[in-house]
């Protein structure tokens, strides 16, 4: 073990970081989300993806990127799959030839349709082991950290 380099920083960085804790928070909530959603053939960010998508006006994938918290190539890389699936579907954009808009399929809806009630059900069990916590509170400091 070095001088400069103390067990006691080791336990700082685990009892303080707040990268450290929501890092873990956030892979424990996705792999409860991922099983819930398995039997639909969905992840997490599968579902976040559709449901990003269910709106009047198909976005861009620039639109998406920051709802999502991805940059474009991995917007685009999480959409492949479900363009293979017939779950959404890229048209080209009437305003701007170059761009392309995404839209949710007949399929994707159905789908969508199917997998709400097992988000709502997986969202309000993970709400009920936060009893003293405020919901809506931590959303509001997490928006604030992105």
């Amino acid at each position: 073990m070095r001088d400069d380099l103390p067990l006691e920083a080791t336990h700082d960085v685990r009892d303080r970081c707040l990268c450290l804790y929501i890092q873990r928070a956030a892979r424990t909530v996705a792999r409860l989300f991922d099983d819930a959603l398995r039997p639909l053939g969905l992840t997490n960010g599968q579902f976040s993806v559709l449901t990003a998508l269910n709106r009047p006006n198909p976005p861009r994938i620039s639109d998406l990127a920051p709802l999502l918290a991805m940059d474009r190539t991995t917007v685009t890389a999480n959409l492949k799959p479900l363009e293979r699936r017939g779950l959404i579907a890229v048209a080209q954009d009437k305003e701007d030839r170059r761009g392309r808009r995404l839209l949710l399929t007949d399929a994707g809806r159905e789908l969508l349709v199917a997998a709400l009630p097992v988000w709502r059900a997986t969202h309000d069990a993970l709400e009920m082991k936060l009893p003293d916590a405020n919901p809506a509170r931590l959303r509001e400091d997490l928006l604030t950290l992105s």
